[in-house]
């Protein structure tokens, strides 16, 4: 017999809940987070609503103002920036330790995801390649032994929904670049290259999706990609 799920205590139920309502963008940045409303609508005391909101400002989901309380995060570019460096180095080592790990089955279901994505490119949709972009690397990632690197690149992921809508809003052209990324680290790991391969490529393709937006957005300050490594040259 399979073991009871672990019950989440009242302040996990309540991070989760403000975290869905951010990233789904029911609360939108600078909405004001109101302790007392929040506990009430839980049905909670104020202080678990309050170990929360401490942890999503850890996560720099939520900002605390003295004499103002907390609010949802502004956008900022550099916060965006430094999630995308930080999911590059995340995402990259949970892939390669995930690699292993990957059946034909998962293989197959990411094959078919980036099918997806690719035959969206003609009617494109930044904000349905986005979720189905972040399905094809979950199929990759998932099977990363590592829980506390998982629980990691989820609330990378969380953040970068937060900080931005679609990155292909932005850079639409990148997309098409992408899904042939994709299909590149997908061969390496139905190939059975070493880890490192892996998340170099990995790591790679998450880089030249930053350095493209910057290229876009500030061009003055796009890093040099000349001696960023693909995910073909990494085989």
């Amino acid at each position: 017999m399979s073991e009871p799920a672990p019950t989440r205590s009242k302040s996990q139920l309540a991070y989760h809940w403000l975290k869905e309502r951010i990233a789904g963008e029911e609360f939108t940045p600078g909405y004001r987070l109101v302790l007392g409303s929040i506990a009430q609508e839980l049905d909670m005391s104020v202080v678990p609503v309050r170990e929360a909101i401490r942890l999503l400002e850890a996560e720099g989901l939520v900002t605390f103002e003295r004499h103002v309380g907390a609010r949802v995060s502004m956008i900022d570019d550099s916060q965006y920036r430094h999630s995308m460096e930080t999911l590059a180095v995340l995402e990259g080592a949970a892939t390669a330790l995930a690699a292993p790990h990957l059946g034909p089955d998962d293989l197959r279901r990411a094959r078919d995801l980036n099918r997806r994505l690719v035959e969206s490119l003609d009617d494109f949709d930044p904000r349905l390649f986005t979720s189905l972009n972040h399905r094809f690397h979950a199929v990759l990632f998932a099977a990363c032994p590592n829980p506390r690197l998982l629980a990691l690149v989820d609330a990378e992921w969380v953040r970068l929904g937060h900080l931005r809508d679609s990155t292909f809003s932005f850079v639409p052209g990148r997309a098409h670049e992408s899904v042939r990324e994709h299909e590149a680290i997908v061969d390496l790991i139905a190939a059975g290259a070493p880890p490192a391969h892996v998340e170099t490529a990995a790591r790679a393709h998450r880089s030249a999706t930053l350095a493209a937006y910057l290229s876009h957005e500030h061009p003055d300050e796009a890093p040099a990609t000349a001696g960023a490594t693909t995910a073909r040259e990494a085989t």
